[in-house]
Protein backbone atom coordinates (compact mmCIF):
# COMPACT_ATOMS: atom_id res chain seq x y z
CA UNK A 1 0.00 0.00 0.00
CA UNK A 2 1.72 3.20 -0.62
CA UNK A 3 1.58 5.51 1.80
CA UNK A 4 1.85 9.85 1.91
CA UNK A 5 5.22 11.06 3.46
CA UNK A 6 5.04 11.15 7.23
CA UNK A 7 2.03 9.01 7.34
CA UNK A 8 1.60 5.48 8.76
CA UNK A 9 -0.62 2.46 8.14
CA UNK A 10 -2.79 2.26 11.36
CA UNK A 11 -3.57 -1.35 12.77
CA UNK A 12 -7.36 -2.42 12.39
CA UNK A 13 -7.91 -5.44 14.68
CA UNK A 14 -10.13 -7.63 14.44
CA UNK A 15 -13.83 -7.03 15.25
CA UNK A 16 -15.32 -8.62 18.39
CA UNK A 17 -19.29 -10.22 18.30
CA UNK A 18 -21.82 -7.11 18.23
CA UNK A 19 -22.25 -6.31 21.58
CA UNK A 20 -19.22 -7.53 23.57
CA UNK A 21 -16.60 -4.70 24.85
CA UNK A 22 -13.06 -5.60 24.09
CA UNK A 23 -10.14 -4.31 26.66
CA UNK A 24 -6.36 -4.58 25.33
CA UNK A 25 -3.89 -4.33 27.70
CA UNK A 26 -0.89 -2.21 27.48
CA UNK A 27 2.42 -2.74 28.29
CA UNK A 28 3.12 -4.40 31.96
CA UNK A 29 3.83 -1.45 34.70
CA UNK A 30 7.42 -2.47 36.34
CA UNK A 31 5.56 -2.90 40.01
CA UNK A 32 3.31 -5.87 39.63
CA UNK A 33 1.33 -4.69 42.57
CA UNK A 34 0.34 -1.12 41.43
CA UNK A 35 -0.97 -2.70 38.29
CA UNK A 36 -2.73 -4.89 39.65
CA UNK A 37 -4.55 -1.75 42.01
CA UNK A 38 -4.70 -0.28 38.83
CA UNK A 39 -6.54 -3.24 36.97
CA UNK A 40 -8.76 -2.94 39.65
CA UNK A 41 -10.02 0.50 38.88
CA UNK A 42 -9.92 -0.02 35.36
CA UNK A 43 -12.49 -2.54 35.76
CA UNK A 44 -14.80 -0.44 37.51
CA UNK A 45 -14.51 2.04 34.53
CA UNK A 46 -16.01 -0.85 32.21
CA UNK A 47 -18.53 -1.82 34.37
CA UNK A 48 -19.85 1.91 34.94
CA UNK A 49 -19.69 1.93 31.09
CA UNK A 50 -21.59 -1.40 30.59
CA UNK A 51 -24.65 0.11 33.32
CA UNK A 52 -25.15 3.55 31.00
CA UNK A 53 -25.12 1.26 27.68
CA UNK A 54 -27.70 -1.20 29.35
CA UNK A 55 -29.73 2.00 30.30
CA UNK A 56 -29.30 3.60 27.06
CA UNK A 57 -32.42 3.22 24.77
CA UNK A 58 -30.24 3.54 21.34
CA UNK A 59 -26.97 1.53 20.01
CA UNK A 60 -23.72 3.13 21.57
CA UNK A 61 -19.90 2.85 20.67
CA UNK A 62 -17.18 3.32 22.29
CA UNK A 63 -13.39 3.27 22.42
CA UNK A 64 -10.75 4.90 25.01
CA UNK A 65 -7.57 4.86 24.74
CA UNK A 66 -4.63 5.28 27.81
CA UNK A 67 -1.76 7.58 25.83
CA UNK A 68 0.61 6.75 28.50
CA UNK A 69 0.40 2.67 28.04
CA UNK A 70 -1.87 1.96 25.49
CA UNK A 71 -4.79 -0.01 27.54
CA UNK A 72 -7.84 0.45 25.62
CA UNK A 73 -11.69 -0.63 26.39
CA UNK A 74 -13.71 -0.89 22.91
CA UNK A 75 -17.49 -1.75 23.15
CA UNK A 76 -19.04 -1.98 19.19
CA UNK A 77 -15.70 -0.67 17.90
CA UNK A 78 -15.88 -1.53 14.35
CA UNK A 79 -19.19 -0.77 13.32
CA UNK A 80 -20.00 1.91 11.49
CA UNK A 81 -21.77 4.99 13.13
CA UNK A 82 -22.98 8.29 11.49
CA UNK A 83 -20.72 10.95 12.32
CA UNK A 84 -22.66 14.39 11.78
CA UNK A 85 -19.95 16.93 12.33
CA UNK A 86 -17.04 14.88 14.24
CA UNK A 87 -16.71 13.96 10.40
CA UNK A 88 -14.85 17.26 10.26
CA UNK A 89 -12.00 16.21 12.41
CA UNK A 90 -10.60 14.21 9.29
CA UNK A 91 -11.40 17.49 6.91
CA UNK A 92 -9.30 19.29 9.47
CA UNK A 93 -6.53 17.06 9.29
CA UNK A 94 -6.60 17.18 5.22
CA UNK A 95 -6.57 20.87 5.41
CA UNK A 96 -3.43 21.04 7.48
CA UNK A 97 -1.65 17.97 5.38
CA UNK A 98 -2.21 19.82 2.86
CA UNK A 99 -0.68 23.13 3.72
CA UNK A 100 2.29 20.66 5.65
CA UNK A 101 2.85 19.34 1.66
CA UNK A 102 2.56 22.93 -0.04
CA UNK A 103 3.07 21.39 -2.90
CA UNK A 104 0.83 22.76 -6.26
CA UNK A 105 -3.16 23.06 -5.57
CA UNK A 106 -2.88 22.03 -2.23
CA UNK A 107 -4.87 24.33 0.42
CA UNK A 108 -2.94 25.93 2.52
CA UNK A 109 -3.54 27.37 5.95
CA UNK A 110 -2.82 31.29 5.14
CA UNK A 111 -4.65 30.91 1.66
CA UNK A 112 -7.16 33.34 2.13
CA UNK A 113 -11.39 33.03 0.74
CA UNK A 114 -13.76 35.79 0.54
CA UNK A 115 -17.43 34.75 1.45
CA UNK A 116 -19.66 34.27 -1.20
CA UNK A 117 -23.35 34.24 -0.62
CA UNK A 118 -23.43 30.83 -2.56
CA UNK A 119 -21.49 28.99 -0.17
CA UNK A 120 -23.98 30.39 2.94
CA UNK A 121 -26.07 27.22 4.09
CA UNK A 122 -28.03 26.87 7.02
CA UNK A 123 -26.97 26.33 10.90
CA UNK A 124 -23.91 28.73 10.23
CA UNK A 125 -23.51 30.33 13.31
CA UNK A 126 -20.85 33.02 11.74
CA UNK A 127 -20.85 33.30 8.24
CA UNK A 128 -24.54 33.82 7.86
CA UNK A 129 -23.61 37.05 9.73
CA UNK A 130 -20.63 38.43 7.64
CA UNK A 131 -20.61 40.28 4.50
CA UNK A 132 -20.21 38.38 1.18
CA UNK A 133 -17.94 40.00 -1.27
CA UNK A 134 -16.22 41.70 1.26
CA UNK A 135 -15.32 39.99 4.82
CA UNK A 136 -12.05 37.89 4.10
CA UNK A 137 -10.34 35.40 5.84
CA UNK A 138 -7.45 32.47 6.10
CA UNK A 139 -8.17 28.46 5.72
CA UNK A 140 -7.39 28.71 8.75
CA UNK A 141 -10.20 30.98 10.22
CA UNK A 142 -12.58 28.21 8.65
CA UNK A 143 -11.04 25.37 10.25
CA UNK A 144 -11.62 27.40 13.75
CA UNK A 145 -14.94 28.65 12.58
CA UNK A 146 -15.59 24.52 11.84
CA UNK A 147 -14.55 23.46 15.33
CA UNK A 148 -15.20 26.34 17.42
CA UNK A 149 -18.82 26.39 16.17
CA UNK A 150 -19.40 23.92 14.06
CA UNK A 151 -20.32 26.69 10.88
CA UNK A 152 -21.34 24.67 7.89
CA UNK A 153 -20.55 27.12 5.60
CA UNK A 154 -17.49 27.17 6.86
CA UNK A 155 -16.59 23.37 6.82
CA UNK A 156 -18.35 23.31 2.97
CA UNK A 157 -15.83 25.76 1.80
CA UNK A 158 -13.19 23.78 3.14
CA UNK A 159 -14.65 20.76 1.52
CA UNK A 160 -14.29 22.36 -1.61
CA UNK A 161 -10.63 23.74 -0.85
CA UNK A 162 -9.03 20.63 -0.17
CA UNK A 163 -11.25 18.15 -2.00
CA UNK A 164 -13.73 15.66 -0.78
CA UNK A 165 -12.02 12.72 -2.82
CA UNK A 166 -8.51 14.04 -1.40
CA UNK A 167 -10.04 13.36 2.42
CA UNK A 168 -11.32 9.88 1.25
CA UNK A 169 -7.78 9.20 -0.16
CA UNK A 170 -5.57 10.07 3.20
CA UNK A 171 -8.15 8.26 5.58
CA UNK A 172 -7.42 5.15 2.88
CA UNK A 173 -3.78 5.51 3.07
CA UNK A 174 -3.80 5.40 6.69
CA UNK A 175 -5.75 2.25 6.50
CA UNK A 176 -8.81 3.56 8.06
CA UNK A 177 -11.42 2.24 4.93
CA UNK A 178 -14.61 2.54 7.25
CA UNK A 179 -14.45 6.00 7.92
CA UNK A 180 -15.41 8.15 4.92
CA UNK A 181 -16.97 12.24 3.80
CA UNK A 182 -19.18 11.62 1.72
CA UNK A 183 -21.09 14.78 1.55
CA UNK A 184 -21.18 18.38 2.48
CA UNK A 185 -22.92 19.54 5.15
CA UNK A 186 -26.63 19.95 5.13
CA UNK A 187 -26.50 18.24 1.56
CA UNK A 188 -30.12 16.53 2.30
CA UNK A 189 -30.92 15.01 -0.53
CA UNK A 190 -27.45 12.74 -0.36
CA UNK A 191 -28.38 12.12 3.33
CA UNK A 192 -31.61 10.64 1.89
CA UNK A 193 -29.92 8.46 -0.46
CA UNK A 194 -27.36 6.62 1.91
CA UNK A 195 -24.59 8.97 1.25
CA UNK A 196 -23.91 9.63 5.07
CA UNK A 197 -20.69 10.19 6.76
CA UNK A 198 -19.25 7.73 8.80
CA UNK A 199 -16.78 6.21 10.49
CA UNK A 200 -16.13 3.70 13.58
CA UNK A 201 -15.34 4.25 17.62
CA UNK A 202 -12.04 2.64 16.87
CA UNK A 203 -10.84 4.18 13.45
CA UNK A 204 -11.53 7.84 15.23
CA UNK A 205 -9.81 6.66 17.90
CA UNK A 206 -6.57 5.43 15.98
CA UNK A 207 -7.25 8.66 13.63
CA UNK A 208 -6.78 10.65 16.81
CA UNK A 209 -3.84 8.73 18.05
CA UNK A 210 -2.03 9.09 15.16
CA UNK A 211 -2.51 12.85 14.56
CA UNK A 212 -1.44 12.96 18.53
CA UNK A 213 1.85 10.81 17.79
CA UNK A 214 2.74 12.93 15.01
CA UNK A 215 1.93 10.31 12.21
CA UNK A 216 0.61 12.27 10.39
CA UNK A 217 1.84 16.09 10.34
CA UNK A 218 5.14 17.43 11.69
CA UNK A 219 6.02 18.45 15.17
CA UNK A 220 4.58 22.58 14.47
CA UNK A 221 1.73 21.09 12.70
CA UNK A 222 0.79 18.68 15.09
CA UNK A 223 0.88 21.52 17.73
CA UNK A 224 -1.30 24.30 15.78
CA UNK A 225 -3.73 21.51 14.81
CA UNK A 226 -4.73 20.64 18.17
CA UNK A 227 -4.85 24.03 19.26
CA UNK A 228 -7.62 24.56 17.21
CA UNK A 229 -9.19 21.41 17.74
CA UNK A 230 -9.11 22.78 21.37
CA UNK A 231 -10.90 25.91 20.52
CA UNK A 232 -13.58 25.88 23.19
CA UNK A 233 -17.11 24.42 22.00
CA UNK A 234 -20.11 23.44 23.77
CA UNK A 235 -19.89 20.07 23.61
CA UNK A 236 -21.67 16.86 26.08
CA UNK A 237 -17.92 15.89 26.23
CA UNK A 238 -17.01 19.12 27.77
CA UNK A 239 -19.93 19.30 30.01
CA UNK A 240 -18.31 15.95 32.03
CA UNK A 241 -14.89 17.06 32.75
CA UNK A 242 -13.91 19.73 35.57
CA UNK A 243 -13.87 23.97 34.69
CA UNK A 244 -10.33 24.34 33.32
CA UNK A 245 -9.60 20.82 31.52
CA UNK A 246 -9.15 20.85 28.11
CA UNK A 247 -9.88 18.82 25.53
CA UNK A 248 -9.38 18.89 21.60
CA UNK A 249 -12.79 16.91 20.52
CA UNK A 250 -15.26 17.65 18.12
CA UNK A 251 -19.01 17.01 18.75
CA UNK A 252 -21.64 15.76 16.40
CA UNK A 253 -25.53 15.86 16.24
CA UNK A 254 -28.10 14.70 13.85
CA UNK A 255 -31.98 13.20 14.82
CA UNK A 256 -31.46 10.18 16.56
CA UNK A 257 -27.49 10.70 16.42
CA UNK A 258 -24.66 12.33 19.42
CA UNK A 259 -21.15 11.87 18.74
CA UNK A 260 -17.91 13.55 20.71
CA UNK A 261 -14.76 12.40 19.97
CA UNK A 262 -11.28 13.92 20.99
CA UNK A 263 -8.20 13.65 23.16
CA UNK A 264 -9.16 14.55 26.90
CA UNK A 265 -5.52 16.62 27.69
CA UNK A 266 -4.99 15.67 31.28
CA UNK A 267 -1.62 16.65 32.71
CA UNK A 268 0.53 13.19 33.15
CA UNK A 269 -1.98 11.02 31.58
CA UNK A 270 -4.11 11.81 28.21
CA UNK A 271 -6.16 9.90 26.54
CA UNK A 272 -8.30 9.59 23.84
CA UNK A 273 -11.76 9.53 24.31
CA UNK A 274 -14.45 8.25 21.28
CA UNK A 275 -18.08 8.00 21.67
CA UNK A 276 -21.09 7.53 19.24
CA UNK A 277 -24.40 6.73 19.49
CA UNK A 278 -27.15 5.77 17.33
CA UNK A 279 -31.05 5.00 16.82
CA UNK A 280 -31.33 7.10 19.95
CA UNK A 281 -35.38 7.00 21.23
CA UNK A 282 -34.06 10.32 23.17
CA UNK A 283 -31.41 12.67 21.71
CA UNK A 284 -31.02 14.15 25.16
CA UNK A 285 -29.99 10.70 26.89
CA UNK A 286 -27.73 10.20 24.20
CA UNK A 287 -25.72 13.47 25.54
CA UNK A 288 -26.39 12.24 29.13
CA UNK A 289 -24.34 8.84 28.20
CA UNK A 290 -21.25 10.74 26.32
CA UNK A 291 -21.63 13.39 29.45
CA UNK A 292 -21.51 10.64 31.91
CA UNK A 293 -18.94 8.14 29.98
CA UNK A 294 -16.74 11.15 29.96
CA UNK A 295 -16.64 12.18 33.96
CA UNK A 296 -16.25 7.94 34.77
CA UNK A 297 -13.28 8.31 32.01
CA UNK A 298 -12.10 11.53 33.78
CA UNK A 299 -12.30 10.24 37.21
CA UNK A 300 -9.80 7.25 36.43
CA UNK A 301 -7.27 8.86 34.46
CA UNK A 302 -7.20 12.11 36.92
CA UNK A 303 -6.69 9.58 39.31
CA UNK A 304 -3.51 7.89 38.01
CA UNK A 305 -1.92 11.03 36.83
CA UNK A 306 -1.54 12.11 40.50
CA UNK A 307 -1.07 9.07 42.23
CA UNK A 308 1.81 6.73 42.88
CA UNK A 309 1.95 3.26 41.44
CA UNK A 310 0.61 2.52 45.15
CA UNK A 311 -2.27 4.99 45.21
CA UNK A 312 -0.78 7.48 47.09
CA UNK A 313 -1.22 10.99 45.93
CA UNK A 314 0.85 14.01 47.46
CA UNK A 315 -0.48 17.50 46.35
CA UNK A 316 1.70 20.64 45.78
CA UNK A 317 2.14 22.44 49.83
CA UNK A 318 1.00 19.53 51.77
CA UNK A 319 3.26 18.22 54.61
CA UNK A 320 4.25 18.91 58.19
CA UNK A 321 3.29 17.22 61.26
CA UNK A 322 -0.75 16.36 60.10
CA UNK A 323 1.14 14.25 57.16
CA UNK A 324 2.25 10.72 58.17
Amino acid sequence: MRCLTGIVVLSIFVQPALGQSEVRPGPPVPNPVGAQKQQFLWNKLEDRIAQINRRLDGVLGVAIRDLTNGQEYVLHGDEVFPQASSIKIPILMELYRQSQENSKGSARLADLYTVRETDLVPDSDIMLGLTPGITQMTNRDLGTMMVAVSDNSATNVLIDRVGMENVNRTLDRLGLTKTHLRRKMMDLKAAQDGRENVSTPREMMLLLQALYRGKVLNKAMTEDFFKVLATHKESALLRGLPVGVRSANKPGALEGVRNDSGVILIQNRRFVFCIMATYLHDEGDGEKAITEITAASYSYFERLSRASIYGRVISPGIGGPGVR
